[in-house]
């Protein structure tokens, strides 16, 4: 939101106007607009963003029109500096967001550094900390901020940043808009949306739904997606209740070989690869004013998320079951067992509640509360053997095994403050401090005997964070902070932990060792300012340590184990420019990211060419472990990245725009040490194997446009194209075995090949949509 408030001085202006000729013809400068960012999830005080000792990204309702995303994080890897994708589902809705090296993904196994909040409920899954882009209502959104740094006042799981999004209202978006659009993959998309106010009460809700049969082979999706917001406003106060509800079924297939790849784009491994969500949320937030200066905060609500997933896989027993075969003389039929499909039902409630005492004065912007979440969670894996047919489905299914079941509980208590503090009218410090108190247990429903899934932990931390903003002149502004952050493990980590019982994802569990929470620690320092030809610029630098990150080790190519790990670093730089150039808005972002380990251990890399090959990893006679040294990169991380747009107003009735993307080449997973090689190597217990593939992928660059003409009357055309020149990419990969060698699956494991696995990227598509617009908007 924005505000205006008075210039400090006329002395101000004329340093300013000294250093940038061009503002030397103004005399009289009487207001500005001041954007202002929230300091908390809750929506309380309003700091100016220049105050803030950190460069927060926002992007107002406005911006996300114009490119047109299907989601929030398209929008964020198309526009914001340092925020990377890795596709590894090849899901539109299911991407890995990364931001400065810290990821929010919807899928278990990844390692979460990112809390998300809509209207200030957070949306991170209590069972592993993800976040389900297909269940936050697109249309509905009306601002997005990413706070970058271990904030400690935004909560559990802020390690690297924070995303916090505002949704319309009423109040806010009055009219309605309706917009149709289709194209490539058969993909449709329908949005409506409608609000309005009588000054006291007021009335907001938005649907969304999106169909697509996808790019590669048995890829179909659907998502459906309702808000709705009642709001109420007068001079004591305000207060919105809203009703989330969204229903998906997405299809991911995931990693592909880079033999099959090359063969034909829309191959995929194995399938299905299915996800159903289904969202129900109900909350309500408010506000009242004490007097000009002191308000109070709160929101309550209840979220209840249902997920079922269906994973057509290698069956993991297969090959030792083969080599059982093979030593016993190969009596009776060989198995023939090659495939399963894993299934997972997971239920889970969250309720939380939070109250925030607020103080606005002219030195201080202080907030004091106090929050309670809790979430119940049911857990049931079940597994079908079968066979692989030669679409890489799974047939011939024997009966229904049920694996894992579990109930299990989280619960985090909270204190917080945070206070901008005025020390002059140039100079801003703000100290922030929360203190979490977490507790996860887990019951065991199908096995009373010890050792089972019991579990039964708690975690507390004091965060503490302060930094410095200085406005050197009104045209240039300097900051610098330290933030700390931490995460708690969850029952899915909790539970799949012990390396000698790999979990088979989406995940089942055994009695594991407990793990370490995380502690994420940040410094950071820029200057932002404003140059000639209404020209904003920033250039900051960031580094943070974590210790005990929590990472997922692949055994195989559908199953592993959590573990901490030691300590790790994401350091970097960040550049970034926009403007306007008489009917051209613009931007140029860079960024560049140094993530490495910063402790040597030995991980699980049975497809790394370096395996078994040092004394450290061969002590108890494994020969498929690798030693991960200080200072190698971690995978899935690009090192310098690239964006650039443009949107011009040729006339007042059309808008052209476009994009750039480039990044950087990537190491894969399981290749964490950055050593594998192709070709035939023997370790160092004499056994020799083969590899195929790279240890790393490379960068790319591409380049999107989009369009939209006013054609009169409320009615409005709309068109994109994404990857106009059709480039071959891939944005993650993995090191893994290939069963199905020249196009059929080898039943001798001996001729399975070990090779890279990529997430390809999608070709040239386009899609023309048009909107009509009314009542206001």
């Amino acid at each position: 939101m924005k505000r205006q408030v008075p210039q400090r001085s006329l002395l101000a202006i004329a340093i300013s106007a000294a250093l940038v000729p061009a503002f030397a013809a103004e005399t009289i400068v009487t207001t500005a607009t001041v954007e202002v960012v929230g300091t908390t999830p809750l929506s309380g005080i309003g700091v100016p963003r220049l105050h803030l000792p950190a460069n927060v990204q926002s992007l107002d309702d406005r911006r996300l029109d114009e490119i047109e995303s299907q989601n929030i994080a398209e929008q964020l890897l198309r526009q914001v500096p340092a925020v990377t994708v890795n596709e590894v589902q090849g899901n539109p809705y299911q991407s890995d967001l990364n931001y400065r090296g810290f990821t929010a993904s919807p899928l278990l196994g990844m390692a979460q550094g990112l809390s998300v909040y809509v209207d200030g409920v957070r949306v991170n899954e209590p069972f592993g900390d993800t976040v389900n882009w297909d269940l936050i209502p697109n249309s509905a959104i009306a601002g997005i901020d990413l706070i970058p740094g271990s904030n400690p006042a935004f909560g559990l799981n802020t390690l690297g940043g924070a995303l916090s999004m505002r949704t319309k209202s009423g109040f806010s978006h009055p009219g309605g808009k309706f917009e149709l659009s289709g194209g490539s993959f058969n993909r449709t998309n329908t949005e409506l949306e409608y609000g309005g106010n009588n000054g006291t009460f007021g009335w907001y809700g938005a649907g969304d739904w999106f169909r697509e049969d996808g790019w590669r082979d048995h890829s179909p999706s659907d998502v459906k997606q309702f808000f709705g917001k009642l709001s109420f406003r007068n001079a004591a106060g305000e207060a919105d209740l809203t009703l989330t509800k969204a229903r998906s079924r997405l299809i991911g297939n995931g990693l592909v070989p880079q033999s099959m790849l090359a063969e034909r784009r829309e191959n995929i491994f194995t399938h299905p690869d299915e996800t159903r969500n289904d969202l129900t949320q109900l909350a309500l937030n408010g506000k009242l004013w004490l007097s000009d200066t002191q308000s109070l905060s709160g929101s309550v609500y209840h979220r209840r998320t249902k997920t079922r997933t269906l994973n057509g896989d290698m069956n993991d027993d297969y090959e030792p079951d083969y080599e059982a075969w093979v030593t016993g003389g190969m009596v009776g039929p060989a198995p023939d067992e090659t495939g399963a499909n894993n299934r997972t039902k997971t239920s889970q409630h969250g309720t939380g509640v939070a109250a925030q005492w607020n103080l606005s004065s002219q030195q201080h912007q202080l907030a004091l509360g106090a929050s309670y979440d809790q979430a119940r969670i049911n857990f049931q894996q079940t597994q079908e053997l079968g066979e692989l047919d030669a679409t890489r489905g799974v047939t011939n299914l024997s009966p229904l095994v049920v694996e894992n079941q579990i109930n299990g509980k989280t619960s985090t208590a909270s204190l917080f403050v945070t206070d901008t503090y005025s020390l002059t009218p140039n100079l801003h410090l703000t100290g922030s401090a929360r203190y979490n108190m977490s507790h996860v247990t887990t019951f065991d429903e199908l096995n009373r005997t010890a050792p089972n899934l019991d579990g039964d932990h708690k975690y507390r931390k004091l965060n503490p964070a302060l930094g410095l903003s200085w406005q050197i002149v009104p045209v240039l502004n300097a900051y610098a902070g330290f933030s700390q952050g931490n995460r708690v493990p969850t029952p899915i980590e909790l539970g799949c932990a012990d390396p000698a019982n790999p979990c088979t994802l989406p995940n089942s569990m055994a009695a594991d060792p407990y793990l370490k929470q995380v502690v994420a620690r940040t410094l950071e320092a820029g200057l932002r300012g404003k140059l000639a030809g209404d020209t904003n610029w920033n250039a900051g630098v960031f580094r943070t340590m974590s210790s005990d990150d929590i990472l997922f080790v692949g055994t195989s190519t559908s199953a592993g184990y959590f573990t901490n790990y030691g300590k790790t670093l994401r350091q970097g730089l960040e550049l970034g420019f926009n403007g306007n150039l008489h009917r051209v808005d613009w931007y140029a972002n860079y960024s560049w990211l140094h993530a490495t380990f910063r402790s040597d251990a030995c991980l699980l890399g049975a497809n790394n060419s370096t395996r078994g090959t040092t004394a450290e990893c061969i002590g108890a006679g494994q020969d498929d472990e690798i030693l991960v040294k200080k200072g190698n990169h971690i995978p899935g991380l690009p090192t310098h990245s690239l964006k650039l747009g443009l949107a011009w107003r040729a006339t007042d009735w059309l808008r052209l725009g476009g994009d750039v993307q480039a990044f950087s080449g990537q190491y894969v997973r399981g290749n964490e040490n950055n050593q594998h090689q192709s070709g035939t190597y023997t370790d160092a217990l004499g056994s020799t194997r083969t590899f195929d593939g790279p240890g790393k992928i490379p960068g790319y660059a591409i380049l999107n446009l989009n369009a939209e003409a006013k054609l009169g009357a409320g009615w409005q055309m709309f068109a994109k194209v994404n990857n106009v020149f059709d480039k071959h990419y891939a944005t993650a990969g993995a090191l893994a075995e290939n069963p199905f060698v020249g196009g059929s699956l080898q039943l001798d494991p001996d001729d399975w090949r070990r090779e890279t696995f990529v997430a390809p990227g999608a070709p040239r598509s386009a899609w023309l949509g048009v909107r009509y617009v009314f009542g206001g908007k």
